[in-house]
């Protein structure tokens, strides 16, 4: 695990900045309708991640498949918020976030943090909260704590850029250290699934 002296805040009085809009050319060319978008998609697999975070108002989780990272120096990750998801409002008010990468065994968490109309924190034994306060699943092989660098407006969505502040990461000589043993979640075509020996290539 590495640390930073940089602490946590949160800030629920004031709007965060959004520095910037994705801009589309309307030129009046017909562009592909939002189930053709998804349909195209549909076959491209993607690792799943929870996201966690509370400004203040009590803690949030959404899980998301767009996280990606973008930078090794400085470290940074983004991914998007959709604004029909309820965790959204916290995620962009946030000062500082929770990226959980999972495993296979964390099929249940990923589940909670896609299920709508429920308390994701009802169950006091899957999360904690880290010294910096942010809530966290315990469970999660791999977690890492970030703030938000940026905002952006993307269609109906929201982009963040996160800088990662500190980490845990498997130990070294663990199952979940080994490439060979360990279980990524994946989702794809609506789906969950887990890589594993069966699905290798080479």
């Amino acid at each position: 695990m590495t640390t930073s002296d940089t602490p946590a805040t949160t800030d629920s009085e004031s709007a965060p900045a959004i520095t910037g809009r994705i801009n589309v050319l309307d030129d009046g060319e017909a562009v592909l309708s939002a189930d053709e978008f998804k349909a195209a998609f549909r076959n491209h697999p993607a690792g799943v991640a929870v996201v966690t975070a509370d400004a203040g108002e009590g803690p949030v989780a959404l899980t998301a498949t767009s996280v990606f990272s973008v930078s090794a120096e400085p470290p940074l990750l983004v991914f998007s918020l959709s604004a029909q998801s309820s965790s959204t409002p916290t995620l962009v008010r946030a000062s500082t976030v929770v990226v959980h990468l999972l495993a296979a065994a964390q099929l249940p968490i990923a589940v909670l943090g896609a299920t709508s109309g429920i308390d994701r924190f009802a169950d006091t034994s899957l999360w904690s909260r880290l010294e910096t306060g942010e809530p966290y699943f315990v469970d999660a092989p791999v977690w890492i704590r970030g703030r938000v660098v940026d905002r952006m407006h993307a269609g109906a969505s929201t982009v963040l850029a996160v800088e990662a502040l500190e980490a845990k990461t498997p130990e070294r000589g663990s199952p979940e250290a080994d490439a060979d043993l360990s279980r990524p979640l994946v989702y794809h075509n609506r789906t969950w699934h887990v890589l594993s020996d069966d699905s290798k290539l080479s």
